[in-house]
């Protein structure tokens, strides 16, 4: 497997050839190598692609390879919600057939049978199906508000599982979103939302796409970088 030393980090990447792409994508995941997409293209210029990208990278997996914490979810823990962490109340509910999450405008409050305390992955599946549900009914409604600011026009808004991104425009110009978009701030989801709005006219991130994203969004840019600091991949 090809690697590279980036100061005191060794970064082992692969190769995906993909011919349907115009452009190279770099994608961090915990206990992968390094997955490099895009144009086929020799081991040298894969080796300057993923070195222009070695301090994104070095950053990248520092945050994903992080010790997961071991700890249960319990009364006091935080949830991460819209940009914000929420204070998250545990309710011990004797004969609960299921695991139960809610939020109220100040808490998350997580039911189940088994006492004062919920695992980890446990709480992970709640708050999955928590981000989709707010996801189909709060997205589709800011990607109108949008389609009416900017004069961009989709065919649609979906929300779906991708595996390390957070959204997509598809050939027929459908949007479609991460759930967990809905774990961040709403002016990033926005960005988001008017990013992919964009692709609805350029497909690629071609010059013409940035120039119609700084004319749409002016200031994207710090969107942008906050976006990066997330854990899925580089592109959108």
């Amino acid at each position: 497997m090809p690697r590279l030393h980036y100061g005191q980090t060794v970064i082992e990447w692969q190769f995906q050839a993909d011919a349907s792409l115009k452009r190279h994508y770099v994608t961090v995941e915990r206990g992968r190598p390094v997955l490099l997409r895009g144009p086929l293209v020799d081991a040298s210029e894969q080796e300057a692609l993923v070195r222009q990208r070695a301090r994104w990278i070095r950053e990248k997996l520092a945050q994903v390879n992080k010790p997961r914490a071991e700890g249960a979810v319990v009364t006091g823990s935080r949830l991460r919600y819209c940009g914000r962490s929420y204070f998250t109340e545990v309710r011990h509910v004797p004969g609960l057939a299921m695991p139960r999450l809610a939020f109220t405008a100040s808490r998350f409050v997580v039911e189940c049978s088994e006492g004062a305390l919920v695992a980890p992955e446990v709480v992970e599946q709640l708050l999955e199906g928590f981000y989709r549900e707010r996801a189909e009914a709060k997205l589709p409604s800011r990607v109108r508000h949008w389609e009416r600011e900017t004069g961009l026009k989709s065919a649609g808004a979906r929300i779906r599982q991708f595996q390390s991104r957070w959204a997509s425009c598809d050939a027929k110009n459908i949007l479609q979103f991460h759930p967990r978009v809905m774990e961040l701030a709403v002016t990033v989801q926005d960005y988001i939302i008017i990013h992919e709005l964009c692709h609805t006219v350029e497909k690629n991130h071609t010059k013409a796409f940035w120039l119609l994203l700084s004319r749409t969004m002016p200031g994207w840019q710090q969107l942008h970088e906050t976006l990066e600091r997330a854990a899925f991949g580089d592109a959108i």
